[in-house]
């Protein structure tokens, strides 16, 4: 469990890329085959070693060519796509605070040290973050195997025990190497499996904190210590880490994103379920940028095209509630209209984080909770650091377009 104990020093390890390039990559390559990429045995192969993940997708997918002639074909087109490579929301943040305050922190991933360099030198300042850099063609057995932490502790001169893994696990591990993500040790932050992960730091003697990406998963990492959204929703004093200073009135300022398209029909469940209006807009389209954004409770401005820009808080995601099966965005305009406006372009600029998506024992608690996360959005925007979003470019370039 978690120690009361603050340490002197500390380990991390974790996954720090988003899987938007997994997925681009097999859904182009598949086609060659005559199949389509949608996800099948994602659990099977995350976190796995780049054989392992190659024979599930073979098997999975009735691909007539054998486990390596798999990888020596995808291999070269992730490769070409390393530098498009995005950093899972936090990660940055993250590497940054833990520096800054002099934690150690090693990279221990089953792909090859080679691939796992190349990948994050495309991010400035991370190399330089690591103590140690360690690649599963440096250990005899990868993760479920807890041998590659234990190296990690052994090179960072730390006692596992000492160590904290974050286990973030990608829905696919094929970025480095066919199928691979990274590992960040210091304080221990672990990279991409899924279950193995967590039994590989648990068997190492670490504590692990488990970020789930595939969706609907937290209940397999039972064995993890805590699981988490996101890494925006990382608490490093929780674990004897210095605490981020950064949350502002109950927010966090992100990179701003945009997103936008003609307001649908949703649900029908805004308005007459929970008497909270939105406007949903088409995910369409959008299924890379979803996936470069964990699920979770943000705000921003609203532009409509005919009218203005309004004040927005908006979930993200598969709303546990009403247990949606697709990720959704559904944008609550804070301004009370006296009429519909279905088939408006509406164009939303989302400049901060809230919390991450729950679930609700009842629909009285989840309307509180939504009337509280926009009282949060309301203030927050009026404070100068995202006031100035309204008159945002991209804002206001839609308006008065149809």
């Amino acid at each position: 469990m978690v120690s009361a104990k603050p340490r002197d020093s500390s380990e991390i390890f974790f996954s720090p890329f988003s899987d938007g390039i997994v997925s681009e990559v097999l859904r182009v390559f598949l086609v060659k085959y005559g199949k389509q990429w949608d996800g099948r045995g994602a659990h099977r192969i995350v976190g796995k070693t780049p054989l392992e993940a190659a024979a599930a997708i073979v098997e999975d997918y009735g691909l007539p060519c054998t486990t390596n002639e798999f990888i020596s074909e995808v291999t070269p087109l992730f490769t070409d796509q390393w530098s498009n490579i995005k950093a899972l929301p936090g990660a940055t943040r993250l590497i940054k605070h833990l520096n800054c305050h002099g934690v150690p922190m090693a990279l221990a991933s089953n792909s090859p040290r080679a691939n796992i360099e190349s990948k994050i030198a495309c991010h400035q300042g991370w190399k330089e973050s690591f103590s140690f850099i360690i690649g599963g063609d440096e250990v005899r057995m990868g993760k479920p195997s807890p041998e590659i932490f234990l190296e990690a502790a052994k090179r960072l001169n730390m006692e596992p025990s000492s160590c904290l893994v974050i286990e973030d696990s990608l829905k696919c591990v094929l970025e480095a190497d066919a199928l691979q993500t990274l590992k960040v040790t210091g304080y221990a932050y672990c990279n991409g499996i899924t279950r193995p992960g967590v039994m590989a730091g648990k068997a190492a003697g670490m504590e692990v904190v488990a970020v789930p990406s595939l969706p609907k998963q937290a209940h397999i990492y039972t064995s993890a210590d805590e699981v988490i959204n996101s890494l925006l929703d990382l608490r490093p004093e929780k674990w004897g880490l210095p605490p981020f200073h950064d949350w502002i009135e109950s927010t966090l300022p992100i990179e701003p994103w945009y997103i936008g398209g003609p307001v649908i029909k949703g649900f029908g469940r805004g308005s007459k379920v929970l008497g909270i209006p939105t406007a949903n807009i088409s995910t369409e389209g959008y299924s890379t940028i979803l996936s470069e954004h964990p699920s979770g409770v943000y705000f921003g401005w609203a532009g409509l095209s005919m009218r203005g820009v309004y004040k927005m808080v908006m979930s993200i995601g598969w709303n546990p509630f009403f247990n949606n099966t697709e990720k959704t965005i559904e944008p609550w305009l804070l301004h009370d209209f006296d009429e519909d406006f279905y088939g408006e372009q509406l164009c939303l600029a989302i400049v901060g984080y809230i919390r991450p998506e729950a679930n609700f024992a009842s629909l009285e608690s989840l309307v509180a909770k939504i009337h509280e996360d926009k009282k949060i959005a309301e203030n927050a925007l009026d404070l100068p650091l995202f006031a100035g979003y309204k008159d945002d470019l991209y804002l206001r370039s839609s308006l008065h377009k149809n």
